[in-house]
């Protein structure tokens, strides 16, 4: 065997067993989380949380961005849509593409505390979409930024409590909804 091919195979067993050892401790993360949401009030509010992922939270967020700007305000709920549109465009295609098991099927002592629409994990729809439609509001209302985060951190956790995403799923969801709403709110927001 070639020097090269003795590194290739070494370095994939590594990878291997690094991967492992990734899956694992992702594992545990939800299994802690899932810990969380196991007294009655942790079980409401994570599956409240889930749930006002699931849009409910959207209305709020836009009557109040028409309570401070205006009519004004429409920009940014029209950025924020386009954004979430967008990003639902791709959703399926991702999930499609790596199938990723969720938790609560992977462990089955982890409970489930929701339906689901699919039996996929990667990414998380709802923190994706979430932080594509915080994205401009920040950007134009900055004075939101500490509540968009700390609403991305609450419906990240919700979604990890309940079993229905590893952390690397919510971290994957807000990559992709920053990642792509951010320049699609720069592009926009220059051409006004």
């Amino acid at each position: 065997m070639t020097k090269a091919a003795c590194f290739s195979a070494s370095f994939i067993a590594r990878a291997r067993i690094w991967g492992g050892k990734f899956r694992e401790a992702d594992l545990q993360v939800v299994r802690i989380a899932s810990e969380t949401a196991r007294s009655s009030g942790g079980q409401r509010c994570a599956v409240g949380i889930s749930k006002l992922g699931n849009g409910w939270l959207y209305p709020f967020l836009a009557a109040l961005i028409l309570a401070d700007w205006g009519l004004s305000g429409c920009r940014i709920i029209m950025l924020a849509s386009a954004n979430a549109a967008l990003m639902h465009c791709f959703y399926p295609i991702i999930k499609q593409r790596f199938r990723r098991p969720r938790p609560f099927s992977v462990d089955p002592k982890l409970p489930s505390l929701l339906a689901t629409l699919d039996a996929h994990s990667f990414p998380s729809g709802h923190v994706m979409t979430l932080t594509s439609v915080l994205v401009p509001i920040v950007i134009l209302w900055p004075a939101t930024a500490i509540l968009a985060v700390l609403l991305a951190c609450c419906l990240a956790w919700a979604r990890v409590a309940t079993a229905h995403h590893f952390p690397s799923d919510v971290f994957a969801g807000a990559v992709l909804g920053v990642g792509v709403g951010y320049p699609i709110s720069l592009c926009l927001i220059s051409l006004w």
